[in-house]
């Protein structure tokens, strides 16, 4: 006992604290495979703060590019559909073997992981709507973005993409135009496995901007009987706040 007494004032005097003692530091998670797929205009890279958090807490991350967007902008056409993007994510997990996934969607990314559990919901673990669309069958990204107020996603439409407001062109990575057609594309669900997938539903929330226009997806989520968590933050937590997010997949089941 003596000896491991000393042993231990040994490492702390040379600041090799035991893991998980130091002061403030987050307890041990459990370990899970994430899937997390980026909004419009958007790309992997929004997510490249959350990966460098995760991965040293033992996580495995993988955070797909859609067709078009991202260090993918090369390939960008108004061709491409909701399909393209589905296939991204599918392909994705059965290129990666990945099993007991936490899927992750964030604003439109909702739609594409929707159309994902339906095309292999025996590879998924649980669905995370991160203040994203949460679809039925019928349904199209248009629809439900001009049913929050979105209008200007219609008026920023030119030559077939969704032109992002305010983009900053002279840096990368950077938001970019989102083919148009995702968003046109009706989402169509049929397999009854992905409609018993467990859900949660993470709605940020700002101070003094209520209601929340991703509300009506919230409440849409609690009548499936998913659990909804609110999160103060903007809409893009992967990017502004990016520990607080990790906290919050972390302690989903």
């Amino acid at each position: 006992m003596a000896r491991l007494g000393f042993l231990l004032l040994l490492l702390t005097a040379f600041g090799c604290t035991p893991s998980g003692a130091q002061h403030g530091a987050l307890p041990p998670p459990a370990r899970r495979t994430f899937v997390l797929v980026h909004g419009a205009t958007g790309g992997s890279w929004d997510w490249r703060a959350m990966d460098s958090l995760m991965t040293p807490r033992g996580h495995r991350v993988v955070r797909p590019s859609l067709t078009g967007l991202g260090e993918r902008v090369h390939l960008a056409s108004p061709d491409i559909g909701l399909a393209t993007h589905i296939d991204d994510v599918v392909n994705a997990i059965l290129w990666e073997n990945l099993r007991d996934v936490v899927l992750v969607g964030h604003s439109y990314g909702g739609m594409v992981i929707a159309g994902v559990a339906d095309r292999i919901p025996e590879r998924i673990r649980r669905l995370v709507y991160m203040d994203a669309f949460l679809p039925d069958s019928g349904e199209t990204g248009l629809e439900l973005a001009e049913s929050i107020g979105a209008t200007r996603l219609r008026q920023n439409a030119r030559g077939g993409f969704i032109i992002p407001g305010g983009s900053d062109t002279s840096t990368i990575p950077r938001d970019v135009p989102h083919p148009l057609r995702t968003f046109t594309d009706t989402l169509r669900l049929a397999n009854s496995a992905a409609r018993r997938l467990p859900g949660t539903y993470i709605l940020t929330f700002e101070r003094g901007k209520e209601p929340d226009s991703f509300q009506r997806f919230a409440d849409r989520a609690r009548s499936r009987g998913w659990r909804v968590v609110r999160m103060e933050a903007d809409h893009v937590p992967e990017r502004s706040a990016p520990v607080a997010l990790m906290k919050v997949l972390e302690a989903v089941e």
